[in-house]
């Protein structure tokens, strides 16, 4: 009797430190313009006892929409998406007290900045309005140099009908650190530039493009863990496109889509399961989705699941780095809702659980 006193004790307390476990370290970007957030929040979020921590809120900044965090966690970026004092922000990060201590702030010379990316020696800034991208140095305390280089789109969308002018959307950098893709919704084109991290000006330069569907508006991407593949959300029409590239050289192998059954929205944002064997992408209202997919062997897609975010405007999201759970992030609703994620199968359920924060944008795991 006393063995299997000790046994269930031992697995009780096993499941108990399991459940401990389920502690993730969260980032919020948001839209202080809309009166309902103070900047960029963090929480700790504990699923085993489904409580949420706010751990410290960073303000004095305009609409740090996106945020990136360097791979050592010592430093984050953000940017300021305004029409007027559009810039990137530097800041240190002390991941145990989730504190964020302001280092300085550069311009980006093109108004509204909505994503931000890093390299070891560069951080990089998708101007959507200004329909360029924006080129920073990164010194040795995580501060910025001043503007180094400016790449201005032009153009409008390869759609007659669609009347549409540059809107750059995204700049991510390829696995290898060879080359940054780089969406631009306005003129239906996937851009290549060749990443030269020694040079003082032509940082970035040209290498290959490739037109989406007419009308499309490609916005967010991402590259599979070898670089092999690049999965591309268009936010017009809903297509979503898997890229082959090979030494930076784009090629089609497949167009899906995201809208099912006349469920039209504006798609968002798309992210891999860790394993890389899922695909998601989310669908802002009126359908306001996330769509799952399996991804085959040779790198296309087969829908596996569609289901409501039970939100308003789900923007961007993040997958625990388990892959437990997936978050996304409701501008208009004002909260994060939290899915459990079947590891086996890519199928997302609704935990019932929310994190309440004013227009939540951006997700960063930390």
């Amino acid at each position: 009797m006393k063995r299997i006193v000790f046994l269930l004790t031992i697995i009780l307390l096993a499941q108990f430190t399991y459940a401990q476990k389920e502690v993730y370290h969260l980032l919020i970007g948001t839209y202080t313009n809309t009166g309902k957030s103070q900047g960029i929040y963090a929480y700790d979020v504990d699923m085993g006892r489904a409580v949420f921590t706010q751990k410290s809120v960073t303000t004095g900044i305009s609409n740090p929409s996106y945020l990136v965090l360097t791979p050592d966690k010592r430093f984050v970026y953000s940017v300021n998406e305004t029409s007027e004092n559009s810039a990137a922000n530097a800041y240190s990060f002390d991941k145990n007290t989730a504190k964020l201590t302001f280092i300085n702030q550069s311009a980006t010379n093109s108004p509204g900045p909505c994503f931000i990316s890093v390299s070891d020696k560069h951080v990089f800034t998708a101007n959507y309005k200004g329909g360029s991208l924006s080129v920073f140095g990164r010194n040795a305390d995580g501060s910025l140099t001043k503007l180094l280089q400016k790449i201005q789109h032009s153009g409008n969308s390869t759609n007659p009908q669609h009347k549409i002018v540059s809107h750059v959307h995204q700049v991510i950098m390829a696995p290898d650190q060879k080359f940054v893709s780089v969406n631009d919704l306005g003129t239906d084109k996937v851009t290549v530039y060749k990443y030269n991290p020694g040079s003082t000006t032509e940082i970035l330069t040209p290498w290959d493009s490739l037109s989406s569907k007419p009308g499309s508006g490609p916005r967010h991407a991402t590259f599979s863990k070898n670089g092999k593949r690049l999965y591309v959300l268009h936010e017009i029409d809903g297509t979503l496109s898997v890229l082959s590239m090979k030494k930076g050289k784009l090629s089609l192998i497949q167009e899906t889509s995201v809208v099912k059954d006349g469920h039209k929205g504006f798609p968002a944002d798309i992210h891999l399961s860790p394993d890389g064997k899922y695909l998601y992408a989310t669908n802002r209202g009126p359908a306001n989705e996330i769509n799952c997919f399996s991804v085959t062997k040779d790198g296309k897609l087969k829908i596996k699941q569609q289901i409501s975010t039970t939100g308003d405007g789900p923007r961007n999201f993040a997958i625990t780095p388990d892959g437990k759970y997936l978050l996304v992030a409701h501008q208009y609703s004002n909260n994060i809702v939290i899915f459990k994620r079947d590891a086996k199968t890519g199928l997302l359920s609704d935990t019932g659980n929310r994190i309440e924060v004013g227009a939540p944008v951006c997700l960063v795991f930390y």
